[in-house]
């Protein structure tokens, strides 16, 4: 019996993980929004970080609002048309409003879903035309919030709960053009927890996760070939508390 001929190209190979391109981070001033765009740009890609704050990165950026919707679509198709196009899109930012239903001042509950929900969905629809024309991605950051409900954090729990629909129903709709990946987080060392009265922050021994560890599967979710999507993504401490 002869031996197999191994000269023949094999058949079924891995396909090579595409070029990152230009990717917008929303949030990434801190954080994982932070830490999404320097290993976005560690990685060869261009990020064009979107923040209220400037961030403290040799990366491209522009100051925006997410409680004003209209204006962060404006500054997305602007940076479309600045850089040629935009391949990906990362939303990482975020906030909350801890306390009781009754005990948070309604613009600060109402800023909550503005920032986390309504923002995400504007610059989304905003990149829109440039990802379905590139089959691009979008990674949309929930939260074991968005699964599991807690108490005094009804703001919360609504804004990422919408993100899960929103990411689920977004994902059906346009699939087979681009990818959708939602991303669920656990807790984090970043300054999400700055400013909170102690009995809504973690305790002095929590093992969180780092950001620059978390943004790595953002990564991984982006660069997975043609055809291959990850389309949800939960990455959690070890011991945490909110998940299951």
């Amino acid at each position: 019996m002869s031996a197999p001929d191994t000269s023949a190209p094999r058949t079924g190979a891995p396909s090579a993980p595409p070029a990152l391109g230009t990717v917008l981070v929303t949030g990434g001033a801190s954080g994982l929004g932070r830490a999404v765009a320097q290993a976005v740009a560690e990685e060869g890609g261009r990020p064009v970080v979107l923040d209220r704050v400037k961030a403290d990165l040799d990366v491209e950026q522009e100051i925006v609002d997410l409680t004003d919707p209209r204006a962060a679509e404006e500054v997305v198709r602007g940076v479309s048309q600045r850089v040629g196009g935009i391949d990906a899109v990362v939303t990482c930012a975020g906030t909350d409003a801890c306390g009781r239903l009754e005990d948070v001042a309604p613009e600060e509950w109402d800023r909550v879903v503005q920032v986390n929900l309504i923002g995400t969905v504007a610059v989304v629809r905003a990149a829109l035309p440039d990802l379905l024309e590139r089959h691009g991605h979008v990674v949309t950051v929930a939260s074991t919030l968005g699964l599991r409900a807690l108490s005094d954090a009804t703001a919360y729990c609504a804004s990422k709960f919408g993100v899960v629909g929103f990411s689920r129903a977004l994902a059906v709709e346009t699939q087979g053009r681009m990818g959708v990946t939602m991303l669920v987080p656990g807790g984090m060392h970043t300054a999400f927890f700055d400013g909170r009265a102690d009995q809504y922050k973690p305790p002095a021994d929590a093992k969180l996760n780092q950001p620059e560890d978390v943004a790595r599967t953002v990564l991984f979710a982006l660069r997975q070939p043609p055809g291959c999507e990850v389309r949800e993504l939960v990455v959690t401490p070890s011991l945490e508390g909110s998940w299951p």
